[in-house]
């Protein structure tokens, strides 16, 4: 069955053997524009081919769950190492980076604009444009998904519509204004659209395909972005407005679609969102469920062991510390706040904090006493917590202090089966619904400056009560009753489901400063006000005063955190030396660049 899963193995090869006439030897993939044989370029079947290698571009494990791409010096822009969630240390979370001379991101993501220009340059003049136009409308969705990954990192830059040759005057232009670059990828997409088929009609030998759900999805992603950019650095009122108003009306067509649902079995109960993560066709939960169960990734890098794997050390490397932010963050089980609840129970042990929280915190997370976590290398034996089960777990059971900066260990993206270092054969979500309804919530709130029941209802709340059924909704009312701020309760929510999918850096730089509500212990130590809390130090466990005093004695020595916020007061400090300024919003463009073209100019303050 020819899958995309093996298309994307296959289909690069065929490409170089269909312009080597099978020549017996090496075969070395040519760029696109470089495939200018009479031969090639006359078929449906050549633009597929061509369009296949494409999908290779989306964002994937290796670029979430590392600072740096492995095996390569590039680095993660979009990565949550670069946030305050994971309690890790770089110079960019540190806002020490600098100015470099060559930038590998900025180079591949500029040669992946060429291949897709290729395709677009060649398909003006394909006698039967019809047979060719779905993978007209992919091309444009990626020209699109490259252009956005350049605006979220360096803002403006040069727009590229064809397949320049070396000597081509439009190599050396000045950047394109930061609303034509929105524009143009507006542009692409809303061509895309109309093209693009429903997930429904895609056939089950093309499943994987970018559908017309896909891409008023990234589309959602794309305005809410740059509309609240716009907004909370006082952009002009119609133009973010404008934008806002796109990222609700294609979120919600994909809602009104019905094409896609979370991830929500009823014999995973609560566990659900955790064992999506790590869904394969071999045993990979307690129930077996299989990935034909998972209608919530609308748009994915698919992998399985047997003929894609994953080929990172996922279930390893994912393991990071947490912040004491970001995991105060998890709501009680009556809806409210740590700071606001009476079912807080406070920090006196290694697990009082846990209970009576929001239960994607215990899934998300490993706690200490009594809790047993498994990994790839401590599999689960029958997956019943048998004695046998519990004796093969990870620590059995997890030391919080041990091979910890901070005490507080992620659990996401772990398998819990067993299979070799790398092996593993999860998915990744480019896009997953869950993104969609947050991204509704959100839209809707921030152009209207209000939200009704019914919106939270058919967004937020399905996604808040996935797995926590007894938990109020967000409501009008609970949020009056209880002195909320309803824009911190939405990013709240947005920050807990998609952490460790590369959207919370990204997200607090849109947010720039805007305050959004009544800040924890009325200091600037709220982590939902915007990027100035990536000057905030990195904390850990509360330490003093704690069971930590007695089973981690070692950190006796470690600075503890001194505040007016009982939240943060005595929490051990993983990572001091912070600081973000305005020109850490954008990332330098790199000097060869602008040696190359010296009509591309600097970022501010860079």
């Amino acid at each position: 069955m020819k899958k995309l899963i093996i298309y994307l193995s296959i289909s690069l090869l065929a490409i170089v053997i269909t312009c080597q006439y099978g020549c017996n030897k090496a075969l070395d993939l040519k760029p696109l524009d470089q495939l200018s044989d009479a031969s090639y370029w006359q078929t449906a079947n050549d633009f597929m081919l061509a369009a296949n290698k494409f999908y290779t571009f989306q964002r994937t494990f290796s670029d979430v769950i590392y600072d740096v791409v492995p095996n390569t010096s590039r680095p993660n822009y979009h990565t949550d190492f670069k946030s305050d969630i994971p309690a890790t240390q770089n110079a960019f979370s540190r806002g020490v980076n600098t100015v470099t001379t060559g930038d590998q991101m900025y180079d591949l993501n500029y040669s992946r604009l060429r291949d897709i220009n290729t395709l677009l340059d060649k398909a003006a003049a394909y006698a039967v444009p019809a047979e060719i136009a779905k993978y007209v409308a992919e091309a444009k969705f990626f020209r699109a998904y490259i252009y956005f990954d350049l605006l979220q990192t360096f803002g403006q830059v040069t727009i590229v519509a064809t397949a320049l040759n070396q000597g081509s005057g439009e190599l050396y232009t000045a950047r394109s204004s930061r609303d034509s670059v929105v524009d143009f990828i507006i542009k692409d997409l809303n061509d895309a659209i109309p093209v693009l088929p429903l997930e429904s009609a895609i056939a089950s030998t093309d499943k994987g395909r970018i559908s017309k759900g896909a891409a008023q999805s990234f589309l959602s992603r794309v305005a809410l972005y740059e509309g609240t950019w716009q907004k909370f650095r006082n952009g002009a009122a119609a133009r973010y407005n404008a934008l806002l108003d796109m990222a609700v009306a294609n979120s919600g067509a994909v809602i009104a679609s019905n094409e896609y649902a979370l991830f929500a079995p009823a014999s995973l109960g609560d566990s659900a969102q955790k064992y999506l993560f790590i869904l394969e066709n071999q045993k990979s939960n307690p129930a077996g469920v299989q990935k034909s169960a998972n209608k919530e990734y609308i748009q994915a890098q698919k992998y399985d062991q047997t003929t894609r794997q994953i080929r990172n050390n996922v279930s390893r490397s994912a393991a990071t510390d947490l912040s004491r932010q970001f995991v105060n963050l998890y709501l009680c089980r009556d809806g409210l706040p740590v700071d606001k609840s009476p079912l807080f129970q406070g920090y006196a042990t290694m697990t009082s904090e846990f209970q009576n929280r929001d239960n994607r915190m215990r899934y998300n997370m490993k706690i200490a006493n009594g809790y047993y976590w498994y990994g790839n290398n401590n599999w689960h034996i029958n997956w019943d917590w048998s004695a046998p089960d519990l004796a093969n777990a990870d620590g059995s059971p997890f030391k919080p202090y041990a091979n910890s900066l901070a005490g507080y260990k992620s659990q996401k993206w772990i398998a819990e089966r067993q299979v070799t270092d790398n092996e593993e054969g999860f998915d990744y979500p480019v896009i997953r619904y869950a993104e969609v309804l947050l991204n509704y919530a959100e839209a809707v709130f921030e152009r209207n400056g209000a939200i009704t029941d019914a919106d939270l209802d058919k967004s937020l709340n399905l996604v808040r009560n996935r797995v926590n059924k007894t938990m109020p909704k967000l409501s009008n009312g609970l949020v009056t009753a209880n002195a909320l701020d309803m824009r911190r309760e939405i990013r709240r929510e947005r920050t807990i489901e998609l952490y460790m999918e590369g959207f919370r850096t990204d997200d607090l730089k849109r947010w720039h400063n805007a305050v959004d509500g009544p800040n924890l212990g009325g200091t600037n130590e709220d982590i939902l006000i915007g990027a100035n809390v990536l000057k905030l130090p990195l904390l850990g466990i509360k330490w003093a005063g704690t069971e930590f005093q007695t089973t981690w004695p070692s950190m006796s020595g470690t600075a503890k955190y001194s505040s007016s916020n009982i939240l943060l007061d005595g929490a051990i400090i993983v990572d001091a030396t912070r600081s973000f300024s305005e020109k850490n919003y954008l990332v330098p463009v790199p000097t060869t660049q602008i040696q190359l073209n010296p009509k591309l100019s600097q970022n501010p303050s860079w």
